[in-house]
């Protein structure tokens, strides 16, 4: 999360009379920026991770464990650190940070003041020696930011509070859940970043839409949980706001947990990739081949079984963010006939992705969303402007959305040196992946944005996910691979990655053959000759029945490859063929191995995910009933076995965790360079 702007924000009844002003103004600064960005080129690709911890108390004295809402105590102790500010700083939003310094990592708030954002004090670059520095780097933040804490909190790197919203005290400060903004039975206002922009966003989307949000996540149903579940945390007779009535309107569904805020999807921590492209056309190739890719990193980094104290019958956080900030009225979700609202809208705004912009002659029209909705008007205003069709759909698919959060300083004068408008309508479009052009005011290139990844609980792990993600778009740009599947498909994929131990037991939609097309070869001869045709400059247009070129998969053979010879090969293999094809020293590629070794054994089955762990840590818990209920104890021993696996990684006596770390490190993969 960048700077965070001050100023007068709008309630929702006047923001939306403005809404049409700031997306003309935000098409205005978008076409400024094509006009200026367009040719950027940059050197090589860099890239960057982002961290977010979850800040937890213990209260040693009762055995409890509570989310600390501490966030600015801690980023103003992180600011006003002497030592910190002479190697550069690391708080941008409380002081000048210097990165022509130490590079000291950087640190931001977000949206639960429970909740603190980390990342790199500089981007990360292509080097291999570059990508054996992630994991230092990302021990060395969460050392940072433990060191500017109370002795008693600890950075956690949990997606979700298993006991947010429970009808104890999670929090400390306690404060009752209550508040005029947020309006939850089961949270209070002062959860959130008390920055304007925070309360506002969560206020305004409740308002767009007439109701509270509403998320119901299907309970894990154990030995002895009530058949049916009715969510005993609900209160069906209270009447403090107007949106009291909606669980008396049946949102609280039977055999679901219940929740109404923001605070439950945007409280969730996550990990996030984000790349600089040598230029637009690379970053559009990427945008479009890493989103078939989203549902399957989701799958495979699942770390999110518990909501409100109970165990759910999902693993992953997607679908509850999407619902926490899903602003579509009854209209535009199909409820009621089209009165007011333009169009009838598929998805949240927090969603897969429904377009692709690379001009690559593989995409093909089969490729797209039948169900794309665009704002006709304003994609033919891009296109006037000189953008081509496919960005120009893209942008104009975003811009379909209102503006959420408006200040009333904003609506004065337009500034087309700035990007406040633009950025108003895309960065609360937070789809899988982010096109994100060129910021006016610093040296920085085209960016993809890679967002459905579920925060691990050691660095270790984050690391190993970074690092596998940049080996796949290097091998990706080395091999002009091609991942493009219909979009209906990814956005299936993505419903699919959230079934309990989806990475065993689903399969997903996924390409058969990603290698671009071979020489044709005569008696085992490329074209008469012996050595190869060479390769079009451009790759063919693909023929044939698109559904014969993609097929149902696990993620094992996703990421392992199929045992056929003409099956698919695998990402490991690919980025393994990319590491044989550069020169890499044999302890580089020792180091690279444990980190795919990871992937490799998440994905077949040999390591499990934090989502299993979680889950079975529960339920051979001595305090566990059999009944889906996460106490407050469990709750305890939980966040302790986190810490102890965060610091020691299975290591030592204990060795909690092991099911999740440890094969892996104990015996080389077949065939690698440490074999």
């Amino acid at each position: 999360m960048g700077l965070l702007a001050l100023g007068t924000p709008l309630d929702w009844p006047e923001a939306r009379k403005n809404a049409d002003q700031v997306r003309d103004w935000g098409i205005k600064q978008l076409l400024a920026i094509w006009e200026r960005a367009k040719g950027k080129e940059r050197d090589a690709l860099r890239w960057g991770d982002e961290i977010e911890y979850l800040v937890v108390a213990y209260d040693e004295d009762h055995r409890n464990v509570k989310l600390s809402l501490r966030q600015a105590d801690i980023l103003k102790a992180l600011a006003e650190d002497e030592a910190l500010s002479k190697r550069g700083g690391c708080v941008p939003d409380l002081q000048v940070v210097d990165h022509n310094g130490d590079s000291m990592p950087v640190f931001h708030p977000e949206f639960g003041r429970f909740m603190l954002e980390a990342t790199p004090g500089k981007p990360w670059g292509i080097g291999f020696k570059d990508l054996l520095d992630v994991e230092p780097n990302m021990k060395w933040r969460r050392k940072i930011a433990k060191d500017h804490m109370e002795s008693h909190e600890y950075p956690i790197t949990l997606t979700t509070f298993p006991r947010l919203g429970t009808r104890d005290e999670f929090i400390t400060p306690y404060y009752p859940p209550y508040g005029e903004r947020l309006r939850s039975q089961f949270v209070p206002d002062e959860i959130a970043n008390p920055h304007i922009r925070f309360p506002t966003l969560a206020a305004n989307i409740r308002s767009r839409r007439g109701r509270k949000v509403e998320i119901n996540v299907p309970v894990f149903k154990d030995k002895l949980t009530p058949i049916p579940f009715k969510d005993p945390t609900v209160d069906n007779d209270l009447h403090r706001w107007p949106e009291d009535d909606d669980v008396r309107n049946g949102a609280a569904k039977d055999d679901h947990i219940y929740m109404d805020a923001m605070a439950f999807g945007m409280g969730s921590c996550c990990l996030q990739i984000t790349f600089q492209a040598k230029n637009i056309t690379e970053g559009r190739k990427l945008y479009d081949q890493l989103s078939p890719l989203g549902p399957i990193m989701l799958a495979l980094t699942a770390a999110t079984p518990i909501y409100k104290g109970f165990l759910a019958d999902t693993d992953v956080r997607w679908n509850q963010i999407s619902k926490a900030v899903d602003d579509r009225t009854p209209e535009e979700l199909g409820e009621s006939p089209l009165k007011h609202d333009r169009w009838r809208v598929p998805k949240s705004r927090y969603a897969s992705n429904s377009t692709y912009i690379s001009q690559d002659p593989r995409l093909r029209k089969e490729y797209m969303d039948p169900d794309l909705v665009v704002d006709e008007g304003l994609k033919q205003r891009l296109i006037d402007g000189g953008m081509d069709e496919l960005l120009a759909t893209h942008f104009a698919h975003l811009f379909i959305r209102d503006p959420i959060v408006i200040f009333a300083e904003d609506l004065k004068e337009l500034d087309l040196t700035k990007t406040d408008h633009f950025e108003n309508l895309q960065s609360t479009n937070w789809q899988h992946m982010r096109f994100k052009p060129p910021p006016p005011d610093k040296d920085t290139g085209w960016r993809v944005e890679f967002r459905p990844m579920e925060i691990q609980i050691t660095d270790f792990e984050n690391a190993a996910f970074s690092i596998f993600l940049v080996l796949i778009t290097r091998a990706i740009l080395s091999f002009d691979l091609n991942f493009y599947i219909p979009i209906p498909l990814t956005t299936a994929n993505m419903e699919i990655a959230h079934a309990r131990n989806a990475v065993l037991e689903q399969k997903f939609y996924f390409r058969n053959d990603p290698l671009p097309p071979r020489p044709l070869k005569t008696n085992g001869v490329s074209n008469g000759t012996t050595t190869p045709a060479a390769q079009p400059s451009r790759p063919p247009t693909p023929t044939g029945p698109v559904e014969d070129e993609y097929s149902l998969m696990s993620i094992d053979e996703i990421i392992n490859g199929q045992p056929v010879s003409s099956g698919f090969p695998g990402l490991i293999p690919l980025v393994e063929s990319y590491l044989n094809s550069v020169n890499v020293d044999v302890e580089t590629r020792c180091e690279l191995a444990r980190y795919l070794d990871l992937i490799r054994k998440r994905a077949n089955g040999q390591l499990w995910t934090g989502a299993k762990w979680i889950r079975e840590f529960v339920r051979k818990h001595e305090g566990y009933k059999g009944d889906s209920v996460v106490s407050q104890k469990i709750n305890y021993d939980l966040i302790k076995a986190v810490e102890d696996i965060t610091e020691n990684e299975a290591k030592g006596a204990s060795r909690v965790g092991e099911e999740m770390l440890r094969s892996g490190w104990t015996a080389r993969p077949k065939g690698s360079a440490c074999g």
